[in-house]
């Protein structure tokens, strides 16, 4: 099923995944994702329970094949409060009923790749996201050496706004991750380009301030142990501080779009 490109220029149709496609939706994902998914996955997504979903067909085929799943893409709704992401989206936080657009898996059979139909896919998911006034954003995630993927999103105006370090493991192996998020209906970044350039020259000056007064009242002490007060004396951190450092280091950082 992922032989060599297709030497015909296919009639891509686009419909909703069904009981009947069960059996090549698993396929499907077995031979594209590293990754294994549980029978239920699949159950939910052919019976669409709480799972969204578009399949990609090719009407150009022969009749016993021109209905055959060539790609597909899996979304669930999730509740904007409860996500991973709710402090990368503005909300209202006097609502309760914002949500979120999850994608779950996206995958184009081999053959049929370079025809655009990963976009078409993505395209309907996010028309399908600004259909819902209360959704403010789609998101998913990608595996850090997944470069056609993460160039596809960035294309498509996908932000990247976090990497998650260790988010998979595979086969007993840790990789990365990246975050990336699409805003709709008004959904956006809490952090706004100026806003980010004030925290920036705050955090320079509040560094500056903290070392230099450090070095005065060291100095007073000590007037002729200039060269020892250089190399001990330091930016200092709050409790908080040195708390969200250090879970940055072992498990994401980000940066406001």
């Amino acid at each position: 099923m992922l032989g060599r490109k297709t030497s015909h220029r296919p009639l891509v149709a686009y419909r909703p995944i069904g009981p009947s496609d069960l059996g090549i939706l698993q396929q499907l994902h077995a031979d594209l994702f590293p990754i294994r998914y549980e029978p239920e996955f699949f159950h939910n997504v052919v019976n669409r329970r709480d799972i969204i979903s578009w399949g990609a067909v090719d009407r150009s085929r022969p009749n016993s094949q021109r209905d055959d799943l060539i790609g597909f893409v899996t979304i669930k709704m999730v509740p904007a409060r409860e996500s991973e992401i709710t402090d990368l989206v503005r909300c209202d936080p006097t609502r309760s009923d914002q949500t979120l657009v999850y994608i779950l898996t996206l995958g184009v059979v081999e053959a049929y790749r370079k025809f655009g139909i990963a976009s078409a896919l993505i395209r309907e998911v996010i028309r399908y996201a600004k259909t819902i006034p209360t959704c403010r954003a789609a998101y998913l995630h990608v595996i850090s050496y997944n470069t056609p993927a993460i160039y596809l999103y960035k294309r498509m105006s996908f932000a990247c706004v976090r990497r998650l370090y260790g988010f998979y493991i595979i086969e007993g192996q840790h990789y990365d991750a990246y975050l990336f998020v699409y805003y709709v209906n008004g959904g956006r970044s809490p952090c706004s380009p100026l806003e980010i350039v004030i925290g920036a020259v705050n955090y320079v000056k509040t560094s500056l301030n903290s070392v230099a007064g450090r070095m005065w009242r060291y100095d007073e002490r000590k007037p002729w142990r200039w060269t020892k007060c250089k190399e001990k004396c330091g930016v200092t951190t709050t409790p908080s501080q040195s708390k969200r450092n250090l879970v940055n280091e072992g498990s994401t950082e980000f940066q406001c779009v």
